[in-house]
């Protein structure tokens, strides 16, 4: 279904409104859908979003500023996200002995049995959303969504 009839819209809209429109749509979406799986474990995406960073330290903590330079959201709370995090017993958090300043975090068992439950289901629902498309196809989305993002 065209942009157009999904909002709607009467009125004529140039290509660029389009692009913006769809892909803002488009996110919503695969967010509402992502959310449903997560709903069991009541996670919200920025907290998945911290577990997946977390483990992919492979054993290591990660600090604050670790975490938020890798954060897909660049403007989450992320000491509210590890706090939440906390309560659940899926992190720890320590003060780092070379530097007081710092908060090392580091997945706990709990966290990563919670992200190994997850990743089929949500391997499933990334992929579900590509199925219509050639393999070719996704190549090239890939490529024009990184070349529209890096202007």
């Amino acid at each position: 279904m065209k942009i157009e009839e999904i909002l709607k819209s009467t009125v004529p809209m140039d290509n660029s409104k389009k692009i913006i429109l769809n892909i803002m749509y488009t996110q919503n979406v695969l967010a509402e859908h992502f959310n449903e799986i997560l709903k069991p474990y009541e996670i919200s995406s920025e907290q998945y979003n911290v577990l997946r960073i977390l483990r992919g330290q492979k054993g290591n903590p990660a600090n604050m500023c670790v975490i938020q330079e890798r954060m897909l959201a660049k403007t989450s709370n992320t000491t509210r996200l590890v706090d939440k995090l906390l309560l659940k017993n899926f992190v720890t958090r320590k003060v780092c002995s070379d530097n007081r300043r710092k908060i090392e975090v580091l997945i706990t068992e709990e966290g990563l049995k919670v992200l190994e439950e997850l990743d089929p289901k949500v391997t499933a629902h990334e992929k579900s959303f590509s199925q219509k498309l050639s393999t070719s196809e996704i190549e090239t989305l890939n490529q024009l969504l990184e070349k529209y993002r890096n202007q």
